[in-house]
């Protein structure tokens, strides 16, 4: 059966302001000094999924700016444009649609566009397992992280081994705990961190969405009959923006009975705000991470990311420092998760150029 890439590029990337914006959301930065982020992802399939197999569903004001930068690496076709951002439920049930339309049934892997990874080589082995699974099974499949801290800012897994084979039976899906909690988890060793890495036939999620969403289902029905015809984008224009709103997580993969993991451990980290650039990036003698032009005298634990201008700083300590053309940041480390938060003042006072 055929294997096809989907990659998830829809986001804001609001905690990742000034350097993210509307127009070049934070999929497209190159935070890492090596490419954009979603041309990465795109690169960890080599081996797994033929280039020409690969789909991006991203936002309608984003479609162009996907096809110039990923450089080839996608046709037109396969950049599936949303109307309207309607949470991954939608997003994922758009591209099964896709795939059982036009091509036939195939496995999906289904990538966030903003994810790093450190061992390449090992990713690839846990994918190929999932992709193996998801054919063998008809389950659906997730990818759990072993936990290497006990994390209060990711969703857990908890799952049972299966005797002699390499995948195990999901039991229950977990909010983010509270500390005391994830310490628990950590200890107890039948948890890991939720991914957001899912892989499964794309006639098996459409069943699921049939049984478990059938609101959302009937909406991608109706984009499913239209396409292959010459009204298919103004179809899903008019249907898309009223699919209701719901993540794959609280939609179907909490609900479902043939839920399977694979553990993974391959350096994983989900780079949602700036206190994750020492992910990507070498921390100097003082635990400063720069990217830049920046002098630090008598700083620690700094984040420095300067676009042109120099950063200079005196006698600070974990800071987040950011400069753009037209908009510098400042905040504490342990506030960088409210930066969203300077994002939303700035629409309701009608800030739109720093937008």
């Amino acid at each position: 059966m055929k294997t096809y890439g989907v990659i998830m590029a829809g986001g804001g990337g609001t905690r990742f302001w000034p350097l993210s914006r509307r127009q070049l959301p934070k999929q497209f930065l190159n935070l890492s000094g090596n490419d954009i982020m979603v041309n990465e992802t795109f690169d960890r399939l080599e081996g797994i999924v033929e280039p020409g197999d690969v789909l991006v569903v991203t936002g309608e004001r984003h479609a162009k700016i996907t096809l110039d930068s990923m450089k080839g690496r996608v046709d037109e076709k396969h950049i599936l444009a949303e109307p309207a951002a309607r949470n991954t439920a939608a997003c994922i049930g758009y591209a099964a649609m896709e795939i059982i339309r036009k091509y036939g049934d195939g496995i999906m892997c289904i990538l966030a566009s903003d994810h790093f990874i450190k061992d390449v080589e090992a990713y690839r082995e846990v994918l190929r397992n999932a992709i193996d699974t998801a054919e063998k099974t008809d389950g659906l499949v997730t990818i759990g992280l072993r936990p290497t801290f006990p994390s209060t800012g990711y969703g857990y897994i908890k799952s049972e081994e299966i005797s002699g084979k390499v995948y195990r039976k999901v039991s229950e899906f977990v909010e983010k705990p509270n500390l005391e909690t994830a310490k628990k988890y950590l200890e107890d060793g039948g948890f890991a961190w939720n991914s957001g890495m899912f892989v499964w036939k794309a006639s098996v999620i459409l069943d699921y969405f049939k049984k478990l969403l059938p609101d959302i289902y009937n909406c991608l029905e109706g984009i499913g009959e239209a396409m292959n015809t010459p009204k298919e984008n103004d179809v899903i224009k008019e249907i898309y923006p009223a699919i209701p709103k719901i993540s794959i997580d609280y939609g179907i993969m909490e609900r479902a009975d043939n839920v399977y993991m694979l553990e993974g451990d391959f350096g994983w980290n989900d780079i949602g705000s700036f206190d994750t650039l020492p992910i990507l990036l070498e921390s100097d003698e003082n635990g400063n991470v720069s990217r830049g032009n920046s002098v630090l005298i008598d700083a620690k634990n700094c984040v420095t990311y300067s676009d042109k201008r120099l950063i200079a700083a005196i006698g600070v300590e974990g800071l987040v420092m950011v400069e753009t053309d037209d908009a510098v940041l400042v905040c504490p480390k342990e506030r960088v998760q409210d930066v969203r938060k300077i994002v939303e003042k700035l629409e309701a006072e009608g800030m739109e150029k720093y937008l």
